[in-house]
C-alpha cells in the first residue's frame, strides 16, 4: 500500500508524494494527468509491483495538496521533484506521464540529466507551435485556447466550463468503467478541490515549457490513441519529430484513456531501454 507524506521545498512550499517505498528496486516516477489529484492509481503500483518496481508520484502546485504556484511553467517541475527523489533517497528513475503528466515527465527527462534513465509519455501534449493544426481533432479545446490569452482568461473560463463526454470514445468508456474506474475516480475528486491546477497545467502547456525537446537526452516512449479527442494523433507525431531519441507505439483503436492499457508493457520497455 502507497504511503502519502508532505516533502518541504527549499522555497517553503510542500509537495504530497505517494511511494511504494521499496528500498534498493528500480523505481519510476508517475506524473500525474490534468486534473488528477496525484494519488496512485491501482492499474500503475498493479504493473509495477509485478515488475517489482518501486512507484512514486507527486502532486503537481494546487494538485491533491500541495502547495499552488501561480505562473509555474513545465520546466519548474524538474526542479521540485529532484527535491523530491533527494528526499525519498531516490537517487535514479524513470518517469511516466499520461496525458498532462506527459510534458512534465519529458522535462525532468531533460532537466535532470543522468538521474533520469527513460521516459514514457502517453497521450501526451506537444509544445504549442504553428508547425501543424495543434487544436485539430480536440473535442473541447476551449479551455487550451483560453489558456493562450493568460491566466485569469482561462480561470474565467474555468467558472463556467462543463465537462464534455464527446471527449472519449467508446474503448474509453469502456477503460473508465473497468480497469481505468480509478482514473475516473481520482479526476472527480480532484475537480472537487477547484479548477487552480487544471488553470495553471493549461497556462504552462500554451506558453514556452522553459526546456527544448532536442534536450532530452535519453530513449523515450511515446504511446498514443489513433482515436484520441483530447489530444490528438498530430501531437505525438510532433513530439516523435522533436525528440532525438523517440519511438512511437500507435494504438489504432483507443481513444484517450484507453491508450492506458500500455503501461505494463510500456514498463517493460522502460526497465529493457534503461538496462
Amino acid at each position: 500500500m502507497p504511503t502519502t507524506t508532505r516533502v518541504h521545498l527549499t522555497d517553503g512550499r510542500e509537495v504530497v508524494v505517494h511511494d511504494t517505498g521499496e528500498a534498493g528496486a528500480p523505481a519510476l516516477l508517475w506524473h500525474h494527468g490534468s486534473p488528477q489529484t496525484g494519488a496512485l492509481l491501482a492499474p500503475v503500483v498493479e504493473a509495477a509491483v509485478a515488475r517489482g518496481v518501486r512507484v512514486l508520484s507527486a502532486a503537481r502546485p494546487s494538485y491533491g495538496g500541495s502547495t499552488p504556484r501561480p505562473g509555474r511553467d513545465v520546466a519548474s517541475v524538474a526542479d521540485d521533484l529532484r527535491q523530491v527523489l533527494d528526499a525519498r533517497g531516490v537517487d535514479r528513475v524513470a518517469v511516466m506521464g499520461a496525458s498532462g503528466g506527459g510534458p512534465h515527465a519529458l522535462a525532468c527527462a531533460a532537466l535532470l540529466p543522468g538521474r533520469v534513465t527513460g521516459a514514457v509519455c502517453v497521450a501526451g501534449i506537444a509544445p504549442l507551435t504553428d508547425a501543424f493544426d495543434w487544436y485539430g481533432g480536440m473535442a473541447a479545446p476551449g479551455g487550451l485556447r483560453a489558456a493562450t490569452r493568460g491566466r485569469a482568461a482561462r480561470a474565467s473560463f474555468a467558472e463556467t466550463d462543463e465537462f464534455d463526454p464527446e471527449i472519449f470514445v467508446a474503448a474509453d468508456r469502456a477503460a473508465l468503467e473497468g480497469a481505468w474506474a480509478p482514473l475516473g475516480q481520482d479526476a472527480q475528486r480532484a475537480g472537487a478541490d477547484g479548477p487552480d491546477g487544471l488553470v495553471d497545467d493549461d497556462v504552462a502547456f500554451t506558453t514556452p515549457w522553459g526546456f527544448d525537446l532536442a534536450d532530452v537526452r535519453v530513449p523515450v516512449l511515446l504511446v498514443q490513441g489513433g482515436l484520441d479527442r483530447v489530444v490528438p494523433p498530430a501531437h505525438a507525431d510532433h513530439l516523435l519529430r522533436s525528440l532525438p531519441l523517440a519511438e512511437l507505439w500507435l494504438r489504432p483503436r483507443d481513444g484517450h484513456v484507453a491508450a492506458l492499457d500500455a503501461v505494463p508493457v510500456a514498463l517493460d520497455w522502460l526497465r529493457a531501454s534503461s538496462s
